[in-house]
């Protein structure tokens, strides 16, 4: 048995030397899979949605495209969703934060706790964000200090220091032990801020509040770009677009495009008594399509939807024309000129690359 093993080894070898490309074939395909972890819209709270987050993990056929698992931003609920996808916090190798809302890191300190309690052996993990950045009111939003202090809380209350009397290998200081905390000054031109293998990750800045960064992941198999919560730098009308200048030039030749979207019925004009400030902060679903379309995208993923599915209001502001259906944002998208692919965002909603055929 041994000696026709060995045959057949020598046979493939000798085979694929003379017939180009079988060995590659006998590789397996790459593959990069986009998912929304949580795609409720803004710090609200309606069906069990997750607050926003969105995974992309690359690799190939062989490993479920798990080699790199990237996630970026870590709403309520972040790892729930996770864990019904088979990722623990200890298999992502990173996690990036446009910026420091609630609504986008409610689930960092419990991801960074549970790798603490139960992975602890494993590599630390790169948490990506800006500088502290100054805002115009005299304060300063700082992604490093929401890391720094992730564990207070179980720090006074004592939880640390009791989980490691039953374990002392946990590290003293809980979770912000295991984290590396890499900061960039977010500029308007992009910048790489993170790279394994093939994989890169480019920031740029990008208008919401002070220290909004959006990201986009290139990979040898397509590209994907993570918008955020990114508008318009001119908070108001008149413009050209509600959406990012600096994002759209990011997304050019990218395949996918995520980005937090707005309905135009919260509009000024569409009688739900919304605040003019904070529709104007966000990119419309309409002017997202048009966006999409101009830098070529085949995909675009909406999330962190105002108002979310199948809902009547967005907080206390009603809608008239009672509940908004993924139809409305799709006729939104389409007014825009957007001829692509299109998910209107629930949570687990997946984009691969390349498609399976």
């Amino acid at each position: 048995m041994k000696r026709v093993m060995i045959r057949l080894l020598f046979v493939l070898s000798f085979v694929s030397s003379f017939v180009p490309g079988l060995s590659a074939l006998a590789q397996a395909a790459p593959c990069m899979v986009v998912t929304l972890t949580g795609t409720q819209g803004g710090p609200s709270s309606f069906r069990g949605l997750a607050g926003s987050g969105t995974m992309v993990r690359y690799g190939d056929d062989s490993n479920d495209c798990r080699g790199v698992v990237l996630q970026f931003d870590a709403g309520r609920g972040t790892s729930m969703r996770l864990s019904q996808v088979g990722v623990t916090p200890g298999q992502v190798d990173a996690v990036f934060i446009t910026h420091v809302h609630s609504d986008h890191v409610d689930g960092l300190a419990d991801l960074l706790q549970l790798r603490w309690m139960q992975e602890y052996k494993l590599p630390k993990i790169d948490v990506v964000c800006s500088a502290d950045a100054a805002a115009g009111a005299g304060f300063v939003m700082s992604c490093a200090k929401l890391v720094a202090h992730t564990a207070d809380a179980y720090i006074q209350s004592g939880e640390i220091a009791q989980r490691r009397a039953e374990d002392k290998a946990r590290p003293v200081g809980g979770p912000a032990d295991l984290v590396n905390v890499r900061t960039f000054a977010s500029t308007d031109a992009p910048q790489v801020v993170w790279s394994s293998g093939d994989v890169r990750v480019t920031a740029v800045r990008s208008a919401h509040v002070a220290g909004h960064a959006s990201y986009r992941v290139d990979t040898p198999v397509g590209s994907v770009v993570i918008g955020g919560d990114a508008g318009n730098d001119t908070p108001a009308p008149p413009r050209a677009s509600s959406t990012s200048a600096q994002v759209e030039a990011l997304a050019r030749g990218a395949q996918v495009i995520v980005h937090s979207a707005i309905h135009p019925v919260m509009g000024p004009d569409g009688g739900t008594g919304f605040p003019a400030p904070i529709y104007h902060r966000q990119s419309t679903a309409t002017d997202l399509g048009a966006m999409a379309q101009r830098s070529g995208a085949q995909h675009l993923m909406l999330t962190h939807l105002i108002p979310p599915l199948e809902a009547d209001r967005q907080g206390p502001y009603r809608l008239p024309k009672g509940a908004i259906t993924a139809a409305d944002y799709e006729t939104a998208v389409r007014a825009g000129g957007f001829a692509g692919g299109l998910t209107v965002g629930g949570d687990l909603s997946s984009v691969r690359l390349p498609v399976r055929r």
